[in-house]
């Protein structure tokens, strides 16, 4: 999920290395030039065309849409462009959109369909003309964890250090929006910070910048997968770990090194395999571990959590990570995909693009957020789901293709 400045988390399919495009974002802040072989086409729609758009109740959406809408409403410059996509209008679009929405009543879900079918209208979103694409899910991770370094909790996870510099060049060039870097100034000049190996083995500078101590190392490496967690301490309470950067190596996926190995085949990669070799080959965990160099810091959060890419809270079910060189924050997308879980029904919703990952790149590619607990780990841990989208655009915005 990614948090402050930057995403904090690479999707799932980043671990069993099942996607064709290298991670970045969450894992590494250092991402590939925005791929030339996209081309995203919108394409008018109709509710009518949208899957079971007839049984949406809008109330959860609208929970998400909320949040979106109070980003959006505090954005002082109307005449700025609300993200790449030229056909998403500007802020002062959208905000006279959020300020009509934030009027209705939250529960009211024949007023949330009026406003949604009056406001905005569907383009469907093809990528060369091709309307299917992969959707892979996330979580928020579960961990055991000690303010203090004592029994079991001898696995760090570090806070962010004060000399980590990271850039967002689409601040700089409009031509590298979405693309990222992270380092340390060394006489004026960003020179590449610590790998994840020289950062668990302690050969770094600020081995002091204990966030919190953990009980397993394995635990320690999935929440920096997933950006955010949630630390169950040994007085009961619990703390809420978010992503505050990231030490700008590349994300490697340990998935595909265990194919690389003979470990295991393609068929078997998932979450749950991966986890389970990893504490099966205690001898061989770290190693595997870190051929991955990308290594995430955090920070403890206060309030509704975990926080997404769009810096506000996500929505269990109804966030949906997008690759942000091509989507822009806070935009509504009716989602159908398949459901991770084998028998149960498509998912037909709409959904909010409030976050990015590593390996969401392409226009038609998205990241479903499930929530915090084991069932959401096991849906996130098994997605890997053929589908479609449409995205939402303001009536007064009209599509230019």
């Amino acid at each position: 999920m990614m948090h402050k400045i930057f995403s904090s988390r690479l999707p799932l399919l980043a671990l069993v290395a099942l996607a064709t495009a290298a991670v970045t974002s969450c894992g590494p802040v250092v991402t590939d030039k925005k791929d030339e072989s996209y081309d995203l086409r919108l394409a008018p729609a109709s509710y009518d065309d949208l899957p079971a758009w007839n049984d949406e109740s809008f109330i959860q959406a609208a929970e998400a849409f909320k949040k979106s809408c109070a980003r959006i409403l505090k954005q002082p410059d109307q005449a700025r462009a609300l993200g790449p996509l030229p056909e998403a209008g500007t802020y002062g679009d959208w905000q006279s959109v959020c300020k009509e929405f934030i009027t209705i009543a939250p529960q009211d879900a024949v007023a949330l369909r009026r406003f949604f079918e009056t406001r905005f209208h569907p383009y469907q979103v093809s990528n060369h003309g091709d309307t299917q694409g992969l959707f892979t899910g996330y979580y928020e991770a579960s961990l055991r964890g000690s303010t203090v370094k004592q029994g079991p909790y001898q696995t760090p996870l570090y806070a962010r250090p004060d000399d980590l510099v990271m850039v967002n060049l689409g601040d700089f060039r409009e031509h590298l929006k979405g693309e990222r870097i992270a380092g340390r100034v060394l006489d004026g000049n960003l020179k590449p910070y610590e790998s994840r190996t020289q950062i668990v083995n302690g050969n770094w500078p600020h081995n002091d910048k204990v966030l919190l101590w953990v009980d397993d190392p394995v635990d320690a490496f999935f929440v920096q997968i997933q950006g955010s967690g949630v630390v169950d301490l040994p007085d009961g309470s619990t703390k809420r770990i978010g992503y505050a950067g990231q030490n700008g190596h590349p994300y490697y996926a340990i998935g595909r090194e265990l194919i690389k190995r003979g470990e295991m085949s393609e068929d078997e990669v998932s979450l749950q395999t991966i986890r389970a070799w990893l504490e099966a080959n205690p001898a061989q965990a770290a190693e595997i571990m870190n051929t991955n160099q990308s290594y995430v810091f955090f920070q403890e959060l206060e309030g509704e959590g975990p926080i997404g890419g769009e810096n506000v809270a996500l929505t269990a079910g109804r966030s949906l990570a997008i690759d942000r060189s091509l989507l822009p924050y806070g935009i509504p997308v009716w989602l159908s995909v398949e459901h991770p879980v084998e028998g149960n029904p498509q998912i037909n919703r709409l959904m909010i693009a409030q976050d990015t990952g590593g390996a969401i790149r392409g226009p038609v590619r998205g990241d479903f957020f499930w929530g915090y607990g084991p069932q959401a780990e096991r849906h996130a841990g098994a997605m890997k789901s053929k589908g479609r989208y449409w995205v939402l655009l303001p009536v007064q915005t009209k599509n230019q293709n």
